[in-house]
């Protein structure tokens, strides 16, 4: 039976899980999280309480970068391996970074846009930042080092043919975009639950305190609006991230070349009840569900099930320290010992080699052959006459050769040198008609550009001339009793930006849904609500049908 630790560590977060794995059956042994001020102590005091002390630990990157490359799939290894690496010292040299400041690893897809080209995902994280990371847990074994992007999906049951996105909403969100189960883009969104939490904090003054009010939060959605949620004072903290982070989502899912199946949510922010339900009304078309891991239907547990998946990161870290998930990502440096008998291998190899060669050199030098002309030649030594004469013959064959092919090379490159020349002035000449010829085009094309704006301009200004009229009409007739509107603006086109108010948030919901329903605007979307004296004041956009 084998056993790891994952432990995800965050700002002021760790996340663990102990999984042991027999036969191919995982159990999860022991879990839980803790919000720290002293991280090295609370790392101690986790391996004590799981009694973890000789057992392999998982954990994850921290702060890396990801670059994407595209490559001719014709190349071999070595020279894939090169082209990545020049690509990723260009990216130093532009940003002045120093490139062996960074441990890298890449990983290859099929270019889903270019079947001629494959897409190598490039990870780099700070080598000092690794270093600390190990120093931390010099006394345990290191499993892996690996990203949480990626590592992440160790928790999923992939099914053929389909694509998924895996939002993981920690301190930080990471965006996992799986097509055909293969890991294919990974982003990274600044917004995540440490906006949340830090700002539930500043009130509360306890983190633990923060993160319970987020379990407790219920966030409302257009499924649940005859629901009567209670009162939350919160919801402005929670309410923009979310707001933000699913925006993003959506921005990924439209501009993805590749219909994406589902969206999967976790993370610190998955304990968030509804968070599932709040997406999928951004997201329309894309099923949206809370990540479970894939094991976890075979166990049978007591335990809540959401319990779990409040440490998914920690679990998908502790599989792939059992390994699972993709092997060639690991972060983790070579231990003492490994260095060292790698270093005796190439040692060893190289005094060996050596002593075949010097073995070779002293028989070479100990056979000897004595001429004497005043004796008659035997038939060997005749035979090596011959042999030495034709080898001569052969020198001079070749000395006269190169020295006549060398004469007509550089004959021949004159040649070229004359050719080249010409060709280049005459190249020069075209470039400088060809200037002549882009300004005049570049002209032509403003022109035509101007008064397609102006068409376009008159057109806009014909079609929506009764549009905003037309639009208070059929407003008027379903605004809700208790709703007032503040203003209304075309921002631009068809665009329509209303400001509304009401005592209760299920009254602007109606409001909303109504607008999107009844057809009165399209692609409509609201903003996070802000709640003084009483009053909720809400932004709803969307355009003109």
């Amino acid at each position: 039976m084998s056993t790891c630790l994952g432990i995800y560590i965050e700002n002021n977060l760790i996340k663990y899980a102990k999984l042991s794995k027999e036969n191919e059956i995982i159990k999860v042994e022991a879990f839980n999280m803790k919000f720290y001020d002293d991280l090295e102590e609370t790392i101690q005091q986790i391996i004590a309480e799981t009694y973890s002390y000789r057992i392999p630990i998982s954990i994850n990157l921290s702060d890396e970068n990801y670059n994407y490359f595209k490559i001719f799939n014709l190349l071999n290894k070595k020279d894939i391996k090169d082209l990545i690496q020049t690509e990723f010292e260009s990216i130093c040299y532009e940003k002045s970074l120093n490139k062996d400041g960074f441990e890298t690893r890449y990983i290859l897809v099929n270019d889903l846009d270019n079947k001629e080209k494959i897409k190598a995902i490039h990870i780099s994280a700070n080598k000092a930042d690794i270093a600390r990371k190990v120093n931390r847990l010099e006394k345990n074994k290191i499993a892996s080092i690996t990203p949480i992007g990626i590592s992440i999906t160790n928790l999923l049951e992939f099914h053929d043919n389909e694509n998924v996105l895996i939002v993981n909403i920690e301190d930080k969100t990471t965006v996992t975009t799986v097509i055909d189960k293969n890991i294919y883009n990974i982003e990274t969104i600044d917004e995540g639950t440490e906006q949340i939490l830090q700002k539930i904090n500043s009130k509360e003054n306890s983190y633990t305190k923060a993160y319970d009010i987020c379990k407790s939060t219920t966030l409302y959605t257009s499924k649940n609006d005859d629901l009567v949620i209670e009162e939350n004072d919160y919801l402005d903290e929670i309410m923009p991230t979310l707001y933000e982070i699913a925006g993003k989502v959506r921005k990924i899912i439209n501009e993805s070349t590749t219909k994406i199946d589902k969206v999967y949510i976790t993370g610190t922010a998955s304990a968030i009840n509804n968070i599932d339900i709040y997406f999928q009304d951004y997201l329309n078309d894309t099923k949206c569900e809370i990540l479970k891991p894939y094991f976890l239907k075979n166990l049978a547990t007591n335990v809540n099930i959401k319990d779990y998946i409040e440490v998914n990161s920690a679990i998908a870290l502790a599989l792939q320290g059992l390994g699972e998930g993709i092997r060639g990502v690991d972060f983790r440096p070579h231990t003492k010992l490994e260095a060292f008998t790698e270093l005796m291998n190439m040692e060893v190899g190289g005094k060996n080699k050596g002593t075949k060669i010097q073995g070779k050199q002293k028989s070479k030098s100990n056979f000897k052959i004595d001429f004497d002309f005043r004796q008659k030649l035997s038939g060997s030594e005749r035979a090596i006459l011959r042999t030495v004469s034709g080898v001569v013959v052969a020198f001079i064959v070749y000395i006269a050769g190169t020295n006549i092919t060398n004469k007509a090379i550089d004959n021949k490159r004159e040649e070229v040198q004359v050719t080249t020349t010409s060709q280049q002035q005459q190249i020069a000449s075209i470039q400088s008609d060809k200037s002549k010829l882009d300004e005049k085009t570049n002209d032509y094309s403003k022109m035509i550009s101007n008064l397609e704006t102006i068409n376009e301009t008159i057109a806009s200004n014909s079609k929506y001339k009764n549009a905003l009229p037309t639009l208070l009409n059929q407003i008027m007739f379903v605004i809700p009793k208790n709703v007032q509107l503040t203003s209304i603006k075309n921002t631009e086109g068809t665009h329509i930006v209303i400001n509304a108010e009401a005592k209760q948030y299920e009254q602007l919901g109606y409001f909303k849904g109504i607008l999107k329903t009844e057809n009165i605007l399209s692609n409509v979307v609201s903003d996070s609500s802000v709640k003084e004296n009483g009053i909720i004041k809400v932004t709803i956009e969307g355009d003109i049908v």
